[in-house]
C-alpha cells in the first residue's frame, strides 16, 4: 500500500471517529437554549392572572409567590415583574399607604416584605407608610408567657412554625432599611429560639405547633402537636437561615441558632426519600400507606440546605442532599401544550392536625405556595451554584 493511500485511509478514519465524538451542529445554528425556569413561571402567572389584583387578597399565600417574582426581577431587571407586583399591592394600599389590615394574624403580615422591597425600588412614602403599620403592630402582638407570638389573636397562646416565617423576614427587612435592626435581629433570635425551645425533637425535625394551654390536638404528655409536618418545617427553616444571614458573627445567640440549624439541617438529609429526592407530607412517616411527596416543603429544604451548604453553617457533604432535592422538584416542573408551567403535588393551605388530617390535605397544581417556594429554591440553587 502507497503511503498516500495510508494518508488518505487515516483520513477517512480520523474523520468518522470526529463525527461520532464531536456534536453537530449545522451551519449558523444557535446552540440549544436551556429553559430559564424562573422566568417561565413568572411569566405563566402573569399570563394566567393579567390583572395581578385576580391573584388573590392581601395574605401570605399570593405575598409569598410575589417575593418569588421579586427575587426574578432583582436578577433580570425586567420591569414587568416589578410593576406586576407594585400593582398588585396597590388594590390594597391606597397614595396615602393606608391598608385596610389589622394584622390580627401573623399571616397578614408576610406580605409586608412587598411593601419594604418597593419602597427600596420607587422610594415612594405610601409603601413605609404602610409597612410602618405592621412595625408597630409588633409592639402591642399578643405573645405567650415567654414572649412567643401567637399564631393569632384568635388561637390565645399558640406558636405555630408558619407563623415565624410570616412575621420575621419582614420585620429583619425593615429593620435593615428603617434604622431598626436592633430591635428586629433580637425578636427574629428570641422566635427562632423560642420555636425550638418548645417544638424541635432529637431528631432535629420540629413539630407543627405549640399551646401553653391545654387543647385536643396535643399529643398525650406534651403540649405540641404529633406530627412532623412538612411545609411547616420549611416555613421555620427559611426563618432560621434568614435570621443567621442577618445577625452580625458576634452576635450572643447565632451559636445558638447555628446549632438549631445544623440539627434540622441532619433531619432533613435522615428522612430525604432516596427514590425521589424530595420529602413527605409528614416527614418521618414515609413508609406509611397514603404518604406523599409534597413539592413546596421539598423546594424549601432544598433551599435551607443549599444556602446553609454555601455559607459554611452545614457540613458541605450536604451539597448532595440539596443536589437531589432540586432534581425532586423538577420532576414536578413541566410545561403544557401551550408553554404555561405547571407545578404539581402541592399541599394546600393546613391547619394543626394528626396523620390522616395531613395525609388527607388536597394536592394542587400551580398552588402559591408552591410557586414561592419553586422561585425561591430556584434563583438560590442556580444565582449562587456550587456544581
Amino acid at each position: 500500500m502507497t503511503v498516500t493511500r495510508r494518508l488518505s485511509l487515516l483520513g477517512i478514519l480520523f474523520g468518522l471517529i470526529a463525527a461520532l465524538v464531536l456534536p453537530v451542529q449545522s451551519a449558523g445554528a444557535a446552540p440549544a437554549k436551556t429553559t430559564d425556569w424562573s422566568t417561565a413561571t413568572v411569566n405563566s402567572i402573569m399570563s394566567r392572572y393579567p390583572s395581578a389584583s385576580k391573584l388573590g387578597g392581601w395574605g401570605y399565600q399570593v405575598g409569598f409567590a410575589l417575593y418569588g417574582a421579586y427575587l426574578v426581577y432583582q436578577r433580570t431587571h425586567d420591569t414587568k415583574y416589578l410593576t406586576y407586583i407594585e400593582n398588585w399591592v396597590d388594590t390594597y394600599v391606597d397614595a396615602s399607604g393606608n391598608i385596610n389590615q389589622s394584622f390580627n394574624s401573623l399571616d397578614s403580615m408576610q406580605a409586608g416584605n412587598l411593601l419594604v422591597l418597593l419602597y427600596q425600588q420607587t422610594k415612594q412614602a405610601k409603601y413605609k407608610t404602610a409597612a410602618d403599620k405592621i412595625r408597630a403592630r409588633f409592639n402591642t402582638y399578643p405573645r405567650t408567657s415567654d414572649g412567643g407570638m401567637w399564631h393569632s389573636t384568635g388561637l390565645t397562646g399558640q406558636l405555630w412554625l408558619d407563623g415565624t416565617y410570616m412575621s420575621m423576614p419582614f420585620l429583619l427587612r425593615y429593620g435593615n432599611e428603617f434604622n431598626d435592626a436592633t430591635y428586629a435581629q433580637s425578636q427574629a433570635a428570641s422566635a427562632v429560639l423560642i420555636d425550638a425551645s418548645h417544638l424541635q425533637a432529637p431528631n432535629g425535625l420540629l413539630y407543627h405547633a405549640y399551646d401553653e394551654n391545654s387543647i385536643s390536638w396535643q399529643a398525650p404528655g406534651t403540649q405540641h402537636s404529633p406530627e412532623f409536618w412538612c411545609r411547616a418545617i420549611g416555613w421555620y427553616g427559611m426563618t432560621t437561615v434568614t435570621t443567621v444571614d442577618n445577625l452580625p458573627a458576634n452576635y450572643p445567640q447565632r451559636p445558638q441558632i447555628l446549632t438549631i440549624l445544623r440539627n434540622l439541617v441532619a433531619g432533613m438529609a435522615k428522612y430525604q426519600d432516596p427514590k425521589t429526592g424530595r420529602w413527605f407530607q409528614v416527614v418521618d412517616k414515609g413508609s406509611v400507606a397514603g404518604n406523599w411527596t409534597e413539592t413546596s416543603c421539598s423546594a424549601m429544604y432544598t433551599y435551607v440546605i443549599d444556602k446553609s451548604v454555601k455559607n459554611g453553617w452545614v457540613s458541605p457533604a450536604y451539597h448532595a442532599n440539596a443536589v437531589r432535592g432540586y432534581n425532586g422538584v423538577m420532576a414536578e416542573v413541566s410545561k403544557e401544550s401551550n408553554g404555561l408551567v405547571d407545578i404539581k403535588n402541592i399541599c394546600e393551605g393546613t391547619d394543626v392536625g394528626n396523620l390522616a388530617y395531613y395525609l388527607a390535605r388536597p394536592k394542587a397544581t400551580n398552588d402559591p405556595h408552591g410557586l414561592g417556594a419553586f422561585l425561591v429554591m430556584n434563583e438560590e440553587y442556580h444565582g449562587n451554584p456550587l456544581s
